[in-house]
């Protein structure tokens, strides 16, 4: 009964040690998964940054265009305009900075709507040059999210120029004719954040070299990005308990310290800033240890169980989402190799043939040139669709990347791939995009039959479907092109 009781005890601590191991190994995985996530998260959110920031950056710098067609503005057109930059976007405030050469500007400032400096106190008169013969660029209008006219006019007359902060970049907008971005300041306006110049240049003139740009400056307009707004832009990606930061320069400008945490780079025109993530959900291990401890080895046991079936589901989860194309829901290019390959086998081995079609649609960069990168998401999202209803169940369907989906046939023949690849573009180029103003898209399909060939290879096929696709575009797009071996054999003779 003793040598039972002490075999009994020893199997009881070998269950718990090996429950602690288990624990333990487990624990040290999810800690590994966990940052994996960090860091997808942090790319994703900076991403999305940055696709919200570039938007609103192109919006100044169509604003620009704008007020060079127009010569000048005034306070209420500058307003209109202004708030349609606010609109969208994340900039917080946008200004005009006029071009006052020193002669100018006693009659700018006795001008209707142009009283600025004479409401500005000594402090702000301080920063206008007083030589007659020089520049100076005060601020004149301004357009900000929730301020009042009482606090806009506080900061009017403003020179930026005669700021050590803000003047090199100034100089540099004038100069290049680009969206200049300043290192993290004290806004204008309140918080920190950067600002935004692009220079406005007078209609017609050259502007080929640096003189000319200079001699043609009409003034600048302004935009002011809040380092809180652009964190909060990055957050509304992510779930609500993660936690998040913003840095420049090795330092944070907003957000709490967090320390063990994924950072990834957000540029906005040239300026580097870096967004930092944390997830606190940190894997618990405090059941395993304390059952082990109080020496429950059945229960032990049972809590390892659950944390190996937790694991289990969790690995499956991430084996689905590394073969799913996160857009679409489609096997990604991974897995609709793997597909590709074992339908060739089931071909081989059944002596019948199938094709693969591979398609891209046509100018589809032009759809996000002019109505942006979520209405283009969409677009690639509806395609996936109509794609989806015109294959078979038994198909494999997948997106390659960007506007590249494939789909392969198992049992098919010459006539039928051909079919399924023209009824596969009627239907993309019958098909209505959801987006307002988004126009009807084509696409061209290339066809490679395989299983003819047992010695064929899958990266092969897929190359003959990729040279017919292309084939198809060198045609002129909106077009079906199936792989010609004896094409092919003309055109390189041995």
């Amino acid at each position: 009964m003793r040598a039972r009781f002490w075999i009994g005890l020893a199997a009881v601590c070998l269950i718990a040690a090996g429950a602690i191991a288990g624990a333990l190994f487990i624990h040290n995985d999810d800690t590994n998964d966990l940052a994996q996530i960090e860091r997808e998260e942090a790319i994703r959110a900076a991403q999305q940054t940055e696709a919200v920031a570039a938007f609103s950056v192109g919006q100044l710098s169509t604003s620009a265009a704008f007020i060079q067609a127009q010569g000048n503005l005034n306070a209420h057109e500058f307003e209109v305009l202004g708030r349609s930059l606010l609109k969208e976007g994340v900039l917080d405030s946008t200004a005009w900075l006029p071009r006052v050469p020193g002669p100018q500007r006693a009659a700018y400032e006795r001008s209707s709507g142009h009283e600025i400096l004479e409401k500005a106190g000594p402090d702000v008169k301080a920063l206008v040059p007083s030589k007659p013969h020089g520049v100076y660029y005060p601020l004149t209008y301004a357009v900000a999210e929730g301020r009042t006219r009482m606090a806009l006019e506080a900061a009017y007359g403003f020179n930026p120029s005669s700021d050590s902060d803000r003047g090199p970049y100034l100089q540099q907008a004038q100069d290049t004719g680009e969206p200049v971005t300043t290192p993290v300041l004290s806004l204008a306006l309140g918080g920190p954040g950067v600002n935004i110049f692009q220079a406005v240049y007078r209609d017609g003139a050259p502007l080929g070299t640096v003189e000319q740009r200079r001699q043609a400056l009409l003034g600048f307009v302004v935009g002011s990005f809040r380092a809180s707004d652009l964190l909060e832009t990055a957050t509304s990606s992510l779930p609500a308990e993660v936690e998040t930061q913003l840095r420049f320069d090795g330092e944070a400008i907003f957000g709490e310290d967090l320390e063990e945490a994924a950072a990834t780079p957000i540029d906005i025109a040239g300026r580097t800033l870096v967004l930092v993530v944390r997830d606190p959900d940190e894997p618990d291990l405090s059941l395993p240890l304390l059952l082990a401890v109080v020496g429950l080895a059945i229960a032990v046991l049972l809590g390892s169980l659950i944390f190996v079936w937790s694991h289990n589901e969790k690995l499956q989860e991430l084996q689905r989402e590394a073969s799913q194309d996160p857009l679409t829901g489609l096997k990604n290019r991974r897995r609709f190799d793997e597909d590709l390959r074992t339908a060739m086998a089931r071909a081989r081995r059944d002596r019948t043939t199938g094709a693969m079609l591979m398609l891209d649609l046509d100018h589809f960069k032009q759809v996000n040139d002019d109505h942006g990168h979520p209405a283009g998401d969409r677009l690639i999202v509806e395609i996936a669709e109509v794609l989806r209803r015109r294959t078979r169940e038994s198909d494999s369907l997948g997106r390659l990347g960007g506007d590249e989906f494939a789909v392969v046939l198992p049992r098919c023949s010459r006539e039928e791939a051909l079919l399924t690849a023209e009824a596969i573009g009627r239907a993309i180029r019958e098909h209505e995009p959801i987006g307002e103003g988004v126009e009807p898209v084509t696409a061209c399909v290339g066809v490679a039959m395989f299983g003819e060939d047992p010695r064929q290879g899958a990266a092969s096929v897929a190359s003959q479907a990729d040279a017919a696709m292309y084939a198809a575009k060198d045609s002129g797009r909106d077009g079906v092109r199936i792989f010609d071996p004896e094409a092919v054999r003309e055109d390189h003779p041995h």
